[in-house]
């Protein structure tokens, strides 16, 4: 009877105090992709000639300059790791306003870094450092924001509530985007390449002091502080990488492949395409941003709508359905880039972030639903991150390396259909979680440690 309370207040929490949660988990994450975004935008235009020697290649510099960008995913699960080992240990809170701080200081300094011109090799160095730290700081923020929405939503809308993270995530692009826009479009050329992107890099500070405060304001679900109570009353130490690892290789393994054609049609969407136009369709550094700012308004748009779409007919048919539009886009899409027609080329863009949003959205969701509380942010943060190393990170090398080698968009395209099919096999292999209860989750767990204890 006394359980009865709880278990209510957990399910269904009031309205106006889950979407205080969601404007929680959207702020920081907003702030924290705007900053690693506007490293992705950069890399493409800038870096490549800021931090690096001199080349007739002009795919070399932006070749070197995405190497650094991987270095941020290569991090990324490290920080999975230790933010969701403290993360299930002392909350989901707290680790979400200390990776704001620190992928803010990381962001802040990268614009105030010398060029190759200035120190030679220190540049690339130090970059690579301020890299490194933007990546372990991401990889503990994604878990954290997702889960902080996900504990606190009803079973039968977690997936639409949920996805309002990830819709975050294009808000952070679009804000990036058009900094560098109004940058590049307001200033000449020599002076955005010399000193005009380090504004972009600075306006950080002030998005990272707003997101902190508003972080603030919340506090942990329920379903996370009735487990961390039982945790301490039994002195238990059962979470952390090892032990999900240990109890459930199956879930981490399936969020892994469910992350691999969507991390990479992402970054083959949003970054590779800057490549394409740029140099394939010699399309201008400002109208191409402007249009990836109408493409990520697009994204955002549709994001809870394919989330609302997993509640109603499950998690895996719409992910299902992302997977196999992913597979065809690139196909057409380069194509009608190569038209140089702006409504084409927007629409081309778009569509990649529409079929991206089908998988994108109900990872959270689906996720979260595979682990126990005790264990899931260390196994949401392992099985999104880890994938982001060799898919996500590799994604614009790969791609440009293509482009570069055949001079043709089909063997991208062809490495797309390649990781979309991998997907749809771990969406075979994923149970349908639409409608489960967390509770229930963590009683089977509860049961399954019994009867190996």
């Amino acid at each position: 009877m006394t359980q009865a309370p709880v278990r209510e207040t957990s399910a269904s929490p009031t309205t106006s105090g889950l979407k205080r949660v969601v404007t929680a988990s959207m702020a920081g994450t907003v702030v924290e992709w705007y900053e690693f975004f506007l490293y992705a935008s950069a890399a493409t235009l800038v870096f490549g000639t800021a931090f690096f020697p001199p080349s007739d290649d002009p795919y070399a510099g932006i070749i070197a300059a995405f190497l650094t960008y991987a270095v941020g995913f290569i991090a990324r699960p490290l920080g999975g790791i230790v933010f969701g080992h403290f993360g299930d240990k002392y909350g989901r809170k707290k680790l979400l306003q200390l990776s704001i701080i620190l992928i803010g200081v990381a962001t802040f300094l990268i614009g105030c870094l010398p060029t190759y011109a200035q120190v030679g090799l220190l540049a690339p160095a130090l970059l690579v450092i301020l890299r490194f730290l933007q990546g372990f700081a991401l990889g503990g923020e994604w878990g954290g924001a997702v889960l902080l929405v996900a504990e606190h939503s009803p079973s039968k809308s977690r997936g639409f509530w949920a996805s309002w993270p990830q819709a975050a995530v294009p808000v952070g692009n679009l804000l990036a985007t058009l900094v560098l826009f109004v940058l590049s479009s307001t200033l000449s050329e020599a002076a955005f390449l010399g000193w005009g992107w380090r504004v972009a890099f600075w306006l950080s500070a002030v998005i990272v002091l707003i997101g902190w405060y508003i972080r603030t304001k919340v506090a942990d679900a329920p379903i996370f502080l009735e487990m961390q109570a039982e945790r301490e009353a039994a002195k238990a130490t059962s979470y952390g990488v090892i032990e999900v690892i240990k109890r459930y290789p199956r879930g981490v393994i399936t969020a892994m492949g469910l992350r691999v054609a969507e991390n990479i049609l992402y970054y083959v969407v949003v970054t590779f395409s800057i490549v394409y136009l740029t140099q394939v369709v010699k399309e201008g550094t400002a109208n191409t941003l402007l249009l990836l700012v109408g493409a990520h308004l697009v994204h955002f748009l549709v994001i809870p709508q394919w989330g609302r779409l997993s509640d109603r007919i499950g998690r895996r048919p719409v992910y299902a359905i992302g997977a196999v539009l992913g597979a065809a886009w690139a196909f057409f899409a380069f194509p009608l880039m190569s038209t140089g027609q702006p409504v084409v080329i927007w629409l081309a863009i778009s569509l990649g972030l529409v079929f991206h949003g089908a998988m994108y959205a109900g990872q959270p969701a689906i996720m979260a639903e595979m682990f126990p509380t005790r264990m899931r942010y260390s196994g949401v943060s392992l099985g999104y991150q880890v994938t982001s190393i060799f898919a996500g990170s590799l994604a614009p090398i790969i791609a440009t390396s293509l482009l570069a080698q055949y001079g043709s968009s089909v063997p991208v395209a062809i490495y797309v259909a390649v990781a979309c099919a991998i997907t749809l096999v771990a969406v075979w292999a994923a149970r349908e979680t639409r409608g489960l209860d967390l509770r229930e989750v963590d009683e089977a767990d509860r049961e399954r440690v019994a009867v190996t204890a």
